[in-house]
């Protein structure tokens, strides 16, 4: 009877000794798609890709025009004639197809680049959240199924898309403060 106390005892000490651990999760698609730089950023490459699709319209429009003068011409020369032309409208093209065909492609390559620092800033940022609220673990709830099932009271998805924000708010304000301002000359 008196090891049973024993075991008891020091079950209970050891179970009252272990500290409660701070688990959650967050939802890392939904914190991605409400942080304001990645919206910031689908803004700036959305108007970017608009810019240069109207561009590209614009040569398009020439292109056409160029294709239908030089058909008609073409109906009116010597076979051979017709080939060193078509060569020649080719030629002069080819250039601006590939050089608008690489623009595009940069801009592809730099949206994909600022979108990956997005993710590594969501990361690092609950990183930082987890170890400055305590947390011994969170959790990334997304697609994949990593987490399947979380009671809401566990889910702190709002409470880290706001303070990212609020962070990001922050860093941005710095930015444009730290940027040089340029006087407009005085008017005399």
């Amino acid at each position: 009877m008196k090891n049973i106390l024993i075991a008891l005892l020091v079950l209970v000490s050891l179970t009252s000794c272990q500290e409660q651990e701070k688990v959650a999760f967050v939802d890392n698609s939904k914190v991605i798609d409400d942080y304001q730089m990645k919206i910031d950023i689908e803004k700036k490459y959305e108007d970017q890709n608009n810019a240069f699709n109207n561009q590209r319209d614009s040569i398009g429009r020439v292109y056409q025009m160029e294709i239908q003068t030089i058909q008609m011409q073409l109906g009116k020369m010597s076979p051979k004639k017709q080939e060193e032309e078509s060569q020649k409208f080719q030629q002069k093209w080819q250039p601006i197809q590939q050089q608008l065909q690489y623009r595009q492609q940069q801009m592809e390559k730099n949206f994909n680049v600022e979108m990956d620092s997005v993710i590594n800033k969501v990361n690092d940022f609950v990183q930082k959240y987890g170890k400055n609220n305590g947390y011994t673990f969170i959790f990334g709830k997304n697609r994949a199924g990593s987490v399947l099932y979380g009671a809401e009271a566990k889910d702190i998805t709002e409470a880290v898309t706001k303070a990212i924000n609020e962070d990001y708010k922050k860093e941005t304000s710095e930015e444009k403060a730290q940027e040089p301002k340029i006087e407009e000359p005085a008017k005399e």
